[in-house]
């Protein structure tokens, strides 16, 4: 390659190259003379390295006319320099390619779902772990770390459930006995899945 190092960097073609330079291509629609790529010609591969290196210098010139970002980060090597990194952002690709891999098959129903469409059930509808929190005007896990299952925790006056009233859980503090239920599901959980590893 070293007898192309002194040839111009400006190319002329008489039909301008197309580029796409999402995908790093570019489409070349100027006539090649038969002769040129002829096997019987000696000067063919020659030829070929000549289109090629003309063409791969126009994608390289269309390349460099992007913006161009510079960034100095550390090399991370033993010997502790740093490294210039020169990143360019390209375009979205004009040209679709083809899968690598065959769509996949679809996957054969499992037996509750052949189940569930004899019956007619339908699949419960997914709400989202979050909920808006009308008081902070925010959205907010419905679970967990600062859950809205723990809004009784925070409030300095509770209404006694229905359910406990005249039993002997009427007396303890809401809010304790909503922690001490959370608890018990939580161990309850835990229980389940010790269950469910050994099976």
């Amino acid at each position: 390659m070293s007898q192309y190092k002194d040839l111009p960097v400006t190319v002329e073609k008489p039909i301008p190259v197309v580029y796409d330079l999402g995908n790093l291509s570019v489409f070349d629609s100027n006539v090649i003379d038969r002769n040129d790529l002829d096997s019987s010609n000696s000067k063919r591969e020659e030829n070929l390295r000549k289109m090629t290196r003309d063409n791969a210098q126009l994608l390289i010139n269309q390349l460099l006319s992007l913006p161009i970002k510079s960034t100095t980060d550390s090399a991370g090597g033993t010997s502790g320099q740093s490294a210039t990194m020169s990143l360019l952002r390209l375009p979205e690709p004009i040209a679709e390619l083809p899968r690598e891999k065959p769509l996949p098959k679809p996957k054969a129903p499992t037996k509750w779902e052949k189940f569930a469409a004899k019956k007619g059930i339908k699949a419960k509808e997914k709400n989202g772990k979050m909920v808006f929190d009308e008081a902070s005007g925010e959205w907010v896990p419905k679970w967990g770390y600062k859950g809205a299952n723990k809004k009784l925790d925070d409030q300095w006056l509770v209404e006694v459930d229905e359910k406990h009233e005249n039993t002997d859980k009427e007396l303890i503090d809401p809010r304790t006995l909503n922690r001490q239920e959370r608890l018990k599901l939580i161990k309850k959980n835990e229980r389940q899945q010790k269950k469910n590893s050994r099976a």
